[in-house]
């Protein structure tokens, strides 16, 4: 007997080490009675972390990120009971308001990705909201300014060793060098590849290019990040040379405005630009679109490509419209899934842990704490073995 099964069932059985905690908290119900709202790339590997919440009890209220909403993924979840306010949009405003929908249900715990829950909850605060969960790096640096506004329990996942070699050296790295090639179909050999930011995920990025032998470079405005960059192989020229020399931009940093209109002058004729990084705001894109040394955008739909030719003659392409490329453009697979199966399992591990009042204030956008990385290590390393 033969049957057609989905993507969603292959991501959900690779996930081991969250169907093995799912099995856990069916019995432990560490979420009984409690509702997370959750703010959270909504693809396959992502049902596999909400159905093992829903496995310990929780009543779950989600939404997605700009740009990532698979409409699959959202029927599925759907389908199981679960309330979900996304819609595949790369509009601002309707995400925002999707967000604000999931806090106005006033979950008692928020599982977050880039600050936006967070940000809502602290301008309209709530008694029972517990605490919750930040995946990003991003996310952190926008919450810190509020802590105190905050004032609850929150561990930042990004902050995890875990996070940061497991999934954010090796995944992201591999994701992008694959969606590059999934946009493209262009060979890496030889290219000029320069990478904005040298963080975990810049490192994977970089050492994913060299392998795929091309030549690549390095910015980082923090010298000694350059420094580490330089020993390890990478020529880290001055930002401008960086820029006019390169064939492949990547943009890994957290941050915005990282190649803006000022730096048109130095794209490289047939220069291809993408994103890694979480928020749509590190390539200027929208300005670019209107910017007057442009004066044809020729737009390659189907392959979420733009050519936008300058008034020079030369021309330069945007990879999905400047929004994190791995979760952009046509089959969008995100990071591998035994790096989500580490990080999501990180994630019900953190918000059980809040869940159960065993963390306080005190942990306001704090690492995730040292014994929930061993057991989450060791699990994995079991199932491995």
């Amino acid at each position: 007997m033969q049957r057609v099964a989905s993507r969603i069932e292959w991501i959900g059985n690779s996930c081991r080490l969250l169907k093995a905690t799912a099995a856990e908290f069916e019995k432990t119900q560490p979420f009984n009675g409690l509702t997370i709202g959750t703010g959270i790339h909504l693809e396959p590997k992502t049902v596999a972390l909400l159905m093992t919440l829903k496995a310990g009890g929780a009543r779950l209220v989600c939404t997605g990120n700009l740009n990532s909403t698979q409409p699959s993924t959202v029927e599925f979840l759907r389908s199981q009971g679960i309330t979900v306010f996304a819609t595949q949009t790369t509009d601002p405003v309707a995400h925002h308001e999707s967000l604000q929908a999931v806090v106005a249900e006033k979950p008692d715990l928020l599982l977050d990705n880039g600050g936006d829950l967070l940000a809502i909850a602290a301008g309209a605060p709530y008694a029972s909201l517990l605490g919750g969960t930040e995946e990003t790096t991003s996310g952190r640096t926008r919450l810190l300014p509020i802590r105190a506004k905050l004032n609850m329990p929150i561990l930042v996942i990004n902050d995890s060793p875990i996070k940061q070699f497991a999934e954010n050296r090796h995944a992201v790295g591999q994701s992008l060098f694959e969606s590059y090639m999934r946009f493209t179909n262009r060979s890496t050999n030889g290219k000029r590849v320069t990478v904005f930011g040298y963080g975990a995920c810049g490192k994977g990025t970089a050492a994913c290019f060299r392998n795929a032998f091309s030549a690549v470079s390095v910015v980082d405005i923090d010298p000694v990040t350059a420094l580490g960059a330089h020993l390890d192989g990478f020529s880290t020229p001055l930002r401008n040379e960086a820029i006019a020399s390169a064939d492949v931009l990547v943009t890994v940093t957290g941050f915005p405005a990282i190649i803006t209109a000022a730096d048109l002058p130095l794209i490289k004729d047939g220069a291809i630009l993408m994103n890694g990084g979480h928020f749509p705001h590190e390539i200027d894109v929208a300005v670019f679109r209107q910017h007057p040394d442009v004066v044809r955008i020729d737009r390659y739909e189907a392959d979420h490509i733009e050519t936008l030719h300058l008034k020079d003659g030369r021309s330069f392409h945007v990879l999905g419209g400047g929004h994190m490329a791995n979760l952009a453009g046509p089959r969008p697979l995100g990071n591998s899934v035994e790096s989500m199966d580490l990080g999501f399992t990180l994630q019900a591990r953190c918000l059980e842990r809040v869940a159960r009042r065993e963390v306080g204030a005190e942990s306001c956008l704090v690492p995730v704490p040292a014994d929930i990385d061993a057991m989450v290590a060791s699990a994995y390393l079991d199932l491995a073995r």
